[in-house]
């Protein structure tokens, strides 16, 4: 199960049936739950905890030194959940002070090939992340999200669930759950309708949801009047609730909106 050229130290915590290939390195406080494999050339460090059945994959450094220049060596952590997938040459970062201490990620991603994951972010479940996207430090991602190949997150950013962003976007604003966007700088061009059919969202609930999103970003007025009245016409939809939670919600960054706004 691990190859004789691993290199494992004592302290760390290995559980049941892991599998650790040729030139891999884990170091002092790494724990590794049950059933997780970890291939070739694969670096983990720091207070990491990797989760039951996730896969590492060769040349992935895990758990290392954030690139925040106000860390100071403070012994925060980086946890991983279960069944994910970690393609080659991804990066993972733990938490700082100037955040939560911790960078969370959930279960049952798929990471492809470069993905970059900094201090402090939280990530969902469900999620998959495009070649070589990046993610600033404190950037939420909630269940189900689609991240574009090449494209770059910047911090504090938040992306609600089922959304999906195209490749090569540059997100600089908080990107609405269900909602799709694209572009050099991102910009909102509906509902990811593809994704919510594939999740098996009935009709009825996705003509709600673009009813609520013609109201709030095609309509004249401020936003928030807007989204007052969708509270009035659209009532008991769980979805459109979900998005008018997470805008209401305290943000340091604006919203993604339609490109003519």
């Amino acid at each position: 199960m691990i190859h004789q050229t691993a290199i494992i130290s004592p302290s760390a915590k290995i559980g049941k049936n892991v599998k650790i290939g040729a030139y891999s390195i884990i170091s002092d406080d790494v724990e590794l739950k049950n059933n997780v494999e970890i291939l070739s050339h694969v670096c983990i460090s720091g207070r990491t905890c990797v989760g039951e059945g996730t896969k590492i994959f060769p040349f992935a450094t895990i758990g290392y030194r954030p690139q925040d220049l106000k860390y100071d060596g403070e012994l925060s952590t980086l946890i991983i959940g279960k069944n994910n997938s970690i393609r080659e040459y991804v990066t993972m970062h733990p938490g700082t002070s100037g955040g939560i201490m911790k960078t969370v990620v959930g279960d049952n991603n798929l990471f492809m090939i470069g993905v970059h994951i900094a201090h402090d972010c939280e990530i969902g479940n469900n999620i998959i992340m495009g070649n070589n996207a990046t993610l600033g430090g404190h950037v939420k991602i909630e269940d189900n999200a689609i991240i574009g190949g090449l494209a770059a997150v910047h911090q504090h950013v938040r992306i609600g669930r089922n959304a999906i962003i195209g490749g090569m976007s540059g997100v600089e604003r908080d990107v609405i759950p269900y909602g799709a966007v694209k572009g050099g700088r991102a910009h909102l061009y509906g509902i990811n309708l593809i994704g919510l059919k594939r999740a098996g969202v009935k009709k009825h609930e996705i003509i709600a949801l673009r009813k609520a999103y013609d109201v709030i970003f095609l309509n004249t007025g401020t936003i928030s009047d807007n989204i007052k009245i969708v509270e009035e016409v659209i009532e008991n939809n769980s979805y459109v609730n979900d998005l008018i939670n997470f805008m209401k919600q305290d943000t340091e960054r604006s919203f993604c909106l339609p490109k003519d706004s």
